[in-house]
């Protein structure tokens, strides 16, 4: 799928011999006759005959109480089976709408504007958007994809991919979309098939076991980053290589907790891509146990080549965090390991993703020479 941007007289009258008139039907409380709620029908007055013109009931006293308790049990049970007929109405528009997102992607799709004249602009499709149902995550995830020019004109060409979380339309797949395609275009990276993916529960999903109490109030639910990478693995990547002409070389790029993702599965699961992108990282979760484990982690997962950048703002906790998981990597000189550090202390923690990363991919990701 394209990825485009008055009251009644009460019953009974003095002047028929009756001063304590039985109350109607208008004398019910609201919430008995239904009454302001749709799609409820219009209220139906009914008259009780209480007494004659000379005062002799024509009903006795328990008969009547009887035949009200009746008939108020009657509207009752009418109201419950319009309730009930409500609530089947919108569980019915609830999955028809669910089926609508699910085949029309509106998460992704904008629709297009439409003119004085009554004419509707083109939409303008910069990729790709899909569902990928994962078993694994018990979830279905929104994936959107960006290809550089040129994959479309060739059978053949091959292309690395690019990950991200973070990757929603409402995220940051767009400006880091926009980067992937201006740095291709004028040569200083190699071109990658960018693929986003849009965040359902973002702090389950990037955050690994905590034993800090303020990291579990964060969010209803954390610790989920290694079954987000099963996902990754087992469920995205083998599709993306399957509907993809890809190369087998694979990259992610993330910031905040994101970054922290990209730290983490670097650590836990070096072979899983080739170059890691960690901007500004939460390395502050569960007390900064990660950068204290990383080379003992590393030193016996990594059998292969492996690039890390890593960038920093102006944020004091996470640039000490990052410059000193920095420092014990290079100092443990692991072998096939490449780190860079990048500080840019002009940048805060909510502006410094789009500057770093443009200066990661020029260094990591670069043309390869010849």
């Amino acid at each position: 799928m394209a990825l485009e941007v008055g009251g009644s007289s009460p019953l009974g009258h003095p002047k028929r011999g009756r001063t304590d008139a039985a109350p109607s039907f208008d004398d019910m409380p609201r919430s008995s006759r239904g009454l302001g709620r749709w799609p409820f029908t219009p209220v139906t007055r009914v008259r009780i005959p209480y007494a004659a013109h000379n005062g002799t009931l024509l009903v006795k006293p328990w008969r009547l109480k009887f035949t009200r308790r009746v008939f108020y049990a009657f509207m009752g049970g009418l109201k419950m089976i319009r309730c009930l007929i409500v609530f089947r109405f919108l569980v019915i528009a609830y999955w028809f709408q669910l089926i609508l997102v699910t085949f029309t992607s509106s998460s992704a799709v904008a629709q297009p504007t439409t003119f004085r004249d009554g004419e509707k602009a083109e939409a303008l499709i910069i990729g790709d958007t899909f569902s990928l149902h994962s078993e694994v995550l018990s979830e279905t995830r929104r994936i959107n994809v960006y290809i550089p020019a040129g994959y479309e004109d060739s059978d053949t060409l091959r292309l690395p991919v690019l990950y991200m979380p973070d990757g929603g339309i409402g995220e940051d797949f767009l400006h880091v979309a926009g980067l992937v395609q201006i740095l291709s275009m004028n040569g200083t990276m190699r071109p990658h098939i960018l693929v986003g993916i849009e965040n359902t529960e973002r702090r389950r999903d990037l955050t690994g076991p905590t034993s800090v109490d303020s990291d579990l109030e964060i969010a209803p639910h954390v610790g989920g980053s290694a079954s987000f990478r099963d996902f990754i693995r087992e469920e995205l990547m083998p599709f993306i290589d399957e509907s993809y002409r890809t190369t087998g070389e694979t990259a992610i790029v993330g910031e905040s907790l994101a970054g922290l993702f990209v730290v983490e599965t670097l650590l836990l699961e070096p072979d899983l891509f080739d170059t890691y992108i960690a901007i500004d990282p939460s390395l502050w979760w569960n007390g900064g146990k990660l950068v204290d484990e990383a080379v003992s982690l590393l030193a016996d997962r990594l059998d292969h080549k492996a690039t890390l950048f890593l960038a920093t703002s102006d944020e004091p906790e996470i640039e000490a965090a990052t410059v000193r998981l920095h420092g014990l990597l290079t100092a443990a000189s692991l072998p096939g390991l490449t780190t860079h550090l990048l500080q840019l202390p002009d940048e805060h923690h909510w502006t410094v993703y789009h500057p770093a990363a443009l200066r990661a991919f020029r260094l990591v990701l670069a043309p390869q020479p010849e």
